[in-house]
Formats: structure tokens, sequence, C-alpha cells
């Protein structure tokens, strides 16, 4: 794990909710551009839920604490112990080595989901400011799938944009000096040490 997290309740509430906001657009846009293609994933291989992603707000973390919270005590345990079987970082690749919050083939904090986990798939670009455009390609389902179509990206920017803006506020307002870096399953085990804390 590479920061020691803490819980930061107090004045998160307000931040739920404009994550949840930006989750919306994100989500509206992202559907806009598949429905352009036709893209509708099933679930493969190649999905978010096989895929070994880091996520780097402490909001996102904030946001995947409160969903699993709310949840089934016993799912709850079974999260957990999942993401204690994935702690030693095994790259996801397999059913046996997925999201620890993936059952049965569907995300069970799919309304808490984070950024990647809703952009990923689908060919995107992003224009970081005073550097060169970057441009990616979708997932591979993706690439087999809707190769004749024409090329429409999803623009990451201002997705990217917001969500800083609210981690930097956030980080302000709470007395966070550091950076993250954490899968979800370090995120479950984080709220584990930290579970109830809401001073």
């Amino acid at each position: 794990m590479n920061v020691q997290i803490q819980n930061w309740t107090n004045g998160f509430e307000l931040f739920s909710c404009r994550l949840a906001d930006l989750y919306a657009a994100m989500d509206q846009a992202y559907r806009k551009k598949a429905e352009h293609y036709g893209f509708l994933c099933h679930g493969c291989t190649d999905n978010c839920c096989f895929t070994h992603f880091h996520h780097h707000t402490f909001i996102e973390y904030m946001f995947i604490r409160q969903g699993y919270l709310d949840l089934n005590p016993i799912i709850q345990d079974e999260i957990m112990r999942r993401a204690k079987r994935d702690a030693g970082r095994i790259p996801y690749g397999d059913a046996e080595r997925g999201c620890p919050v993936n059952f049965d083939g569907r995300c069970i904090l799919y309304p808490f989901r984070p950024m990647i986990c809703r952009l990923h798939g689908i060919p995107h670009e992003l224009h970081p400011p005073g550097r060169p455009a970057i441009f990616g390609s979708g997932c591979e389902f993706f690439d087999l799938s809707c190769c004749k179509q024409d090329m429409i990206r999803l623009d990451r920017t201002p997705f990217y944009a917001e969500m800083a803006k609210l981690e930097n506020e956030f980080k302000k307002g709470s007395g966070i000096d550091r950076k993250i870096k954490m899968t979800v399953a370090e995120m479950v085990l984080a709220i584990n040490r930290f579970p109830q804390n809401d001073s």
C-alpha cells in the first residue's frame, strides 16, 4: 500500500454529490459514444473487472468506502476475503483474480465504481495542458467488433480536469498533502483498517 489511508469523512457529503454528478456526466458521454459504435460490453477476459487498475484520488477511495459500508455485512466479509487474497498485488487476469467487488460478472458497487472503470473500453483522447494530445484505442473486444465504424473518440479531458479540481479541493479541505495509488482491493483493505471512524 502506497500511503497511510485514514478516514476523511467530515465534509465529504458535498464532494460525494459533486462526484456523483461527474460520474453521471461520464456515463452519459460514454453511452453516447458506445451507441455510435454499437458497442455493448458483456464481459470478457480484457474487461475492466479483470484489469489491475490503480486509482489516484482520495475522493474515489471515499466514494468506494461509502458504497462498501452500505452493503450487507455478509457481502462485506466476502469482499474483504477477496481483497486479502489479492493483497500481494497479484495481477488480475482470470475469474479467481478479478476485482473483489465483482460478483457473477457484475460489479456490486457499480454506482460507486471509479472513473477508469467507467471510461475503459472505447477509443479516447486526452489533451493535457501544455503537452501533446494523447490518443488511446479501445479494448481488445472493441477493436475486434467495432473496427469498421467511423472513429469518434471519447474526450476524457473535461472529466480528468473536473476530477483533479474536486480532488484538490477535497485534499486542501481535509489537510491531505500526499498522493494515492491503490487498486480497489487495496481500498477495501484500507476501509477494514479504519471501518467506521467518522470523526
